[in-house]
């Protein structure tokens, strides 16, 4: 989990993502851990998802920056984006589409990120 927690900041580095895009990406992710959701075959594709989604709900990002993301999100985890965009609408239902956080969710979060770099 932590491994995979690194892969999602790192790339959302390298997509210019804002922190707090990450932190609320880490807040998803944690919550389907919690539910027991994540499993060895999809923990990449619910990495994935959950930094899309994130960025979709945080962040203005332009068709060519989503498309960039995707090819970034492929690249990174090794799968399929047909894969990714169906499991999209999957992690939504997990999350019952509650992607708007509290904001003590998602500061410890980000009082990390910030910290590090």
């Amino acid at each position: 989990i932590l491994s995979l927690k690194r892969e999602m900041r790192n790339l959302s580095e390298e997509c210019n993502l804002e922190p707090v895009t990450v932190s609320m990406a880490y807040v998803y992710f944690e919550k389907l851990v919690l539910q027991g959701k994540l499993n060895k075959q999809n923990r990449k594709l619910c990495a994935g998802a959950c930094v899309l989604l994130a960025a979709k709900i945080s962040s203005d990002l332009r068709k060519h920056e989503v498309k960039h993301l995707i090819d970034k999100l492929e690249e990174r985890f090794r799968f399929n984006r047909r894969d990714l965009i169906g499991f999209e609408f999957t992690v939504l239902v997990a999350l019952e589409l509650a992607l708007y956080l509290p904001e003590n969710q998602v500061l410890p979060h980000y009082r990390r990120l910030t910290q590090q770099s």
